[in-house]
């Protein structure tokens, strides 16, 4: 049961972040923030 109870505690945790991450990105948040040449090659 104490599996179980952790497996949904997790489950919804990583839920939350995504959820978090595709909200971000829709609001225009990224970890680049779309400027190339402020990246540092993280674009390519």
């Amino acid at each position: 049961m104490g599996t179980f109870i952790t497996l949904v505690v997790v489950v919804g945790l990583v839920g939350l972040a995504v959820r978090s991450m595709i909200k971000d990105k829709k609001s225009g948040k990224g970890s680049c923030g779309g400027n190339c040449g402020q990246c540092k090659g993280h674009c390519d």
